[in-house]
């Protein structure tokens, strides 16, 4: 299997790019998703960083993921109110916000544009269920003038509101940045089962554990590769058996040596789970 191997580096106003993306080379990493939160940073001065340093590391960028101002609670209590295009009051400056991402990505040459869109509505009646499509439609057709794709983070949605989601958009330029730990962590889906119902539309994956919440109100909590119930064995081979192309993202949200520490261990039993396939 020739798929490569990447992590997730969260470009800031305090990153030296080249010197993350020489961090993530020693570790035998081969491609980084670029996750940009603060839109000022979405500047051709920032491009021309990125791409220098994709130049002189042969560093690959697969996919720029697109952030958008507060308020965004990571919660089931606040976060149906505050995260994504799912809000009405915050949802019109947040897709200019993506429209720079996507102008960003455009700089460096990246074809790829994620973000999370929100709890969407399970009821395809209910108006902010349409609103979110047609905000959607609008991206996406901006997008397409760039030759560019849209991938929506699985996270907040059942797999099922996700594809009726992408399917009342009607766009070919959709598609789905799956992430492992995220069904999990709010409760929606088992992770191999899901791509049973929009695995056709998996471009890029994180790889991230997890565990399902135990509190109504509380989100499950992530953990280390292996430690959790994605079943990365299963979900890798069926995601194979789907004709997958895309890089498999190491994310793991915490910081320092730890950190450092599970990421390598994600990619060993990524790269011992490949092999066996």
């Amino acid at each position: 299997m020739n798929n490569k191997i990447g992590v997730l580096i969260n470009y800031r106003e305090d990153t030296d790019i080249l010197e993350e993306m020489r961090k993530a080379q020693s570790l035998g990493l081969e491609s980084c998703q670029l996750s940009i939160w603060n839109s000022e940073m979405l500047t051709p001065e920032n491009a021309e960083r990125v791409r220098e340093a994709m130049a002189e590391t042969g560093f690959t960028v697969s996919a720029v993921w697109g952030g958008w101002h507060k308020p965004c609670a990571w919660n089931f209590t606040e976060g149906p109110k505050t995260i994504g295009l799912v809000p009405s009051e915050y949802r019109a400056s947040r897709l200019e916000e993506l429209k720079r991402a996507s102008d960003f990505a455009e700089m460096i040459g990246v074809n790829k544009v994620i973000t999370h869109v929100g709890f969407i509505p399970e009821d395809p009646n209910h108006p902010d269920f349409m609103g979110v499509v047609d905000a959607l439609r609008e991206f996406c057709e901006y997008l397409h003038a760039k030759g560019q794709y849209f991938l929506f983070e699985t996270g907040q949605e059942t797999p099922v509101t996700m594809l009726r989601t992408i399917e009342a958009i009607g766009l070919d330029n959709i598609g789905i940045n799956f992430d492992t730990a995220n069904l999990i962590l709010y409760g929606k889906a088992n992770t191999l089962d899901a791509l049973d119902v929009f695995g056709k539309y998996v471009m890029q994956t994180h790889i991230k554990d997890g565990l399902y919440p135990t509190d109504g109100m509380r989100l499950g909590r992530e953990v280390r590769f292996g430690d959790g119930k994605a079943n990365f064995p299963a979900v890798v081979k069926r995601l194979f058996e789907l004709g997958y192309k895309g890089e498999f993202t190491i994310e793991r949200e915490i910081s320092g040596d730890d950190q450092i520490a599970d990421i390598i261990i994600a990619r060993d039993g990524l790269r011992q789970i490949m092999e066996s396939l």
